[in-house]
């Protein structure tokens, strides 16, 4: 199961990589920063329009960015 926790994590963490601030994701991702912000701490589940617009304004491909997700999931506790 795709846990909302782990998508939003995995957002942040590599938004934050890229030393990118909430304003500017969202502003490329035309969304508000309160909703980037609520699906980082897995209050929101993003639509596939949404996802593919945040992982595009970070510079990834929407297929990157789920295969780091996919990746934080399978990961051992």
């Amino acid at each position: 199961m795709l846990d909302p926790i782990v998508v939003g994590k995995v957002i942040q963490r590599e938004r934050e990589k890229r030393g990118l601030s909430q304003e500017v994701v969202s502003g490329f991702a035309d969304i508000g920063r309160t909703h980037l912000s609520a699906i980082e701490r897995g209050i929101r589940r993003p639509t596939m329009e949404t996802f593919f617009r945040i992982s595009e304004a970070m510079g990834l491909k929407p297929s990157e960015l789920m295969a780091l997700i996919e990746a934080e999931l399978t990961r051992p506790s």
